[in-house]
């Protein structure tokens, strides 16, 4: 049985002396998990919107394993119409196959991309989706990308599936520049699940600490952002003490830390409070460079940020009981400092 992916792209044409240009809103279909031996179809559904017939010369692909079919007569002005890329999947893995599309609109081919993994059996996520987002059901509403030292590209992924009747496009909306998203398979049929993948490129971080921000899931392109369909991201880039020489280290601050928890019990106000002293036991000044909540219903307040061997100060930290309720990630605070065993420091935070 067939796969049917539908891409939509557009051909643009100028009657100018210059030639003409091609468009497109996408130009790969993410075939996701396909089943070994069984031919799989995308449907590049294109539109001639220029002011000339549109007239495909010829079609090159990759390799053997895929084959073309293309309108063989000129396309007529506003005219619509479709390739359609096969590929026969009789090899296991990933594949990425790639179309040259040559035509009268430019000198250059229109380049598709059709990919996905070929396997024995197609293996769903066997999780939970609590969480719904317009048509999709998804396993998370929260992301942390931990631990993340500069130049790693950790991936993180949202499993989702199709709790509607219709056909949709999950897509990811408001990515900032650090954040690049796969969905696979590109269409979700009604029932069918898929992942998006999720990659932070740490390099186009700039502070070190937490950086935090909010992205949105849509099934349709185009979709509008919401409360409904927002999904929180948070990202702890560490400071690196790689290049600090042998003298440097043995010379280094030590933080020390009267508790590495803050627990609160029987809280009848609506705010609770705790001390926890922060003391450098080290051999040279402690500098305390970040101090940051994850969530909301947290207040921290802090004296001094720089510590000479031997001193100490003293963090305040103040719980706000309902708003902590409505927190979606753990409670905690975090600590970026230049000692190099104690960079960072994950402080938890427990109301019972």
């Amino acid at each position: 049985m067939r796969r049917i992916i539908y891409i939509v792209c557009a051909l643009c044409g100028f009657s100018t002396a210059n030639a003409q240009k091609i468009s497109m809103v996408t130009d790969v279909a993410d075939c996701g998990q396909i089943v070994y031996n069984r031919p799989v179809t995308s449907s590049f559904e294109m539109q001639n919107i220029g002011s000339k017939p549109l007239v495909i010369k010829t079609v090159k692909v990759s390799c053997g394993c895929t084959v073309v079919d293309y309108p063989q007569k000129p396309i007529g002005v506003n005219e619509k119409f479709s390739v359609n890329v096969t590929f026969d999947s009789r090899q296991m893995g990933h594949f990425n196959k790639l179309v040259g599309i040559y035509s009268n609109a430019d000198k250059e081919p229109l380049i598709l991309t059709m990919r996905g993994v070929v396997v024995r059996d197609v293996v769903d996520f066997s999780g939970k989706y609590p969480y719904q987002m317009g048509g999709l059901g998804v396993d998370k509403d929260n992301l942390e990308y931990d631990n993340v030292n500069r130049g790693e590209r950790p991936v993180e992924q949202l499993h989702i599936i199709n709790k509607s009747n219709q056909v949709l496009t999950p897509n990811m909306l408001h990515l900032p520049p650090y954040l690049s998203a796969v969905v696979s398979p590109s269409k979700l049929a009604p029932g069918l699940s898929g992942t998006i993948y999720l990659t932070l490129d740490s390099r186009k971080l700039r502070d070190f600490g937490l950086t935090q921000t909010n992205i949105y899931l849509g099934d349709e392109l185009g979709d509008k952002v919401s409360d409904d369909n927002e999904i929180s991201v948070s990202t702890v880039l560490l400071p690196s003490f790689q290049k600090l020489t042998d003298e440097e280290l043995v010379n280094a601050p030590k933080l020390r830390l009267s508790q590495d928890s803050v627990v609160l019990t029987d809280i009848k106000s609506k705010k609770g409070k705790c001390i926890i002293e922060i003391s450098n036991v080290g051999k040279s000044t402690l500098e305390i460079r970040s101090l940051q909540m994850f969530t909301m219903g947290l207040e921290v307040s802090l004296k001094d940020t720089k510590l000479a061997p031997g001193e100490s100060t003293k963090m305040k930290i103040t719980v706000l009981t309902k708003a902590l309720k409505k927190a979606r990630t753990k409670p905690r605070i975090l600590m970026i400092t230049n000692d190099p065993d104690h960079g960072k420091v994950m402080i938890p935070v427990v109301v019972k």
